[in-house]
């Protein structure tokens, strides 16, 4: 049986390379020869659509021809062109309603990714906040992941699954469950060789969950879907756009804006929804799910963005930023890597009511060049993360493969 060495919490993970089985193994090909052939993308499941999909379709523009594996996929539920692509799902796929009750299924994700065979493949490149990180390769195959997160809800339980009725079901076995996926999740890490993160402090959970050290390459955004508007003008409005659970802290937003009693729209939906319009004063308007061109004029006619929540990134803030409005975020998180305080936003410092009211009372939008803010969001565009990760893909297998053909 092929395997991978044991790497320990400070090893780098190129020069550890796996040793196993590896003495027979003939001189890398050149790389003048190479095909997109032997490249695998691996994404835990498609039965949803938000930012790690995003992330995925980035991938499969670099490496079109790269098949991609995960546990389970719904056609109709994910874009048209994923229709087109090479998706070989896992024996899950068979199970019955597993698309709209994937989560019931949680034990078996391990095992749904280990079955994979992809001992054709020279590069897997996995997009995984989950369970896709765990496939098993080769020794000579590379295998770095894109991490979204290390496995959020089981590092994070009751955070995660606070309120949720298919959590409150599970009764008991599920704390159970999850002291089995906690530690698989960190036996399956050391299956990676090189960790990117899509943030800095994703980087430091890799760090504390995995003890491995992470590439930082920012999640893409299609800046080209957003403008400024032409004549630099702006309406009355603050927005905010976020699905409606506890830890968005919308609710430190709609009390905010009722003590202050300016107009505020918010976008989105979800089970906190009820609650917050019963807080809400007659100036904060409850806008609901809205179509892209729609969402497009809000972010270009608002204020100011209003982004309250701690995310690992978040790519709310840079599409309005894109659109060329500033942000006023809670500085933690991703925020402090995607608003630059001054420039393109500001920053409340604690998650409360009163801070946020303060933070927005003294806020003065004038100040602030559209221009400029635009400029800055083009740093985080699809195609520069795109290029990013063809050059870190590429660097990191010539560094791999010279390391195998020396053993």
């Amino acid at each position: 049986m092929l395997g991978k060495v044991h790497r320990t919490a400070d090893t780098d993970p190129i020069t550890t390379m796996r040793r196993a089985n590896t003495q027979q193994m003939t001189k890398p090909p050149s790389p003048t020869h190479r095909s997109q052939s032997d490249i695998a993308l691996v994404h835990d499941y498609l039965n949803q659509y938000g930012g790690a999909e995003r992330v995925l379709e980035a991938f499969h523009d670099v490496y079109p021809a790269a098949p991609v594996y995960t546990s389970i996929y719904a056609p109709k539920k994910m874009p048209k062109q994923y229709r087109r692509w090479k998706i070989h799902t896992s024996f899950m796929q068979r199970l019955p309603g597993v698309n709209d009750l994937h989560q019931l299924y949680l034990p078996l994700y391990p095992t749904a990714f280990e079955q994979f065979d992809l001992s054709r493949y020279k590069v897997v490149l996995s997009s995984s906040s989950a369970f896709a990180k765990g496939v098993i390769t080769k020794p000579d195959t590379l295998h770095v992941c894109y991490c979204h997160a290390p496995m959020r809800f089981a590092w994070n339980y009751h955070d995660y699954v606070g309120g949720e009725q298919w959590a409150l079901r599970a009764g008991l076995v599920l704390p159970l469950v999850m002291t089995y996926v906690r530690l698989w999740d960190e036996v399956s890490s050391r299956r990676v060789d090189a960790f990117i993160a899509n943030s800095r402090v994703v980087a430091g959970r890799i760090r504390k969950r995995y003890g491995r050290r992470a590439t930082v390459i920012n999640p893409p955004v299609d800046t080209g879907l957003y403008q400024p508007r032409s004549d630099g003008r702006h309406d009355d409005y603050f927005l905010a756009v976020s699905r409606m659970i506890p830890y968005k802290r919308l609710d430190i937003v709609i009390d905010a804006f009722t003590k202050l009693k300016l107009p505020l729209k918010v976008v989105g939906s979800g089970r906190q929804r009820s609650q917050l319009r019963a807080n809400a004063g007659p100036n904060i308007e409850f806008v609901g799910p809205v179509s892209d061109a729609q969402l497009r004029g809000l972010y270009a006619g608002c204020r100011a963005f209003i982004f309250p929540g701690e995310e690992d990134f978040g790519i709310t803030p840079l599409e309005a930023q894109a659109s060329g409005r500033p942000v006023i975020a809670y500085g933690a998180g991703g925020a402090l890597e995607s608003v630059v305080q001054g420039v393109t936003g500001e920053f409340f410092g604690t998650q409360t009511t009163e801070c946020l009211a303060e933070t927005v009372s003294r806020f003065d939008e004038t100040r602030y060049d559209s221009q400029a803010i635009r400029k800055h969001a083009e740093g985080f565009d699809t195609e520069v993360f795109k290029s990013k990760i063809r050059a870190y893909i590429k660097a990191t297998r010539a560094e791999y493969e010279e390391h195998v053909a020396k053993i």
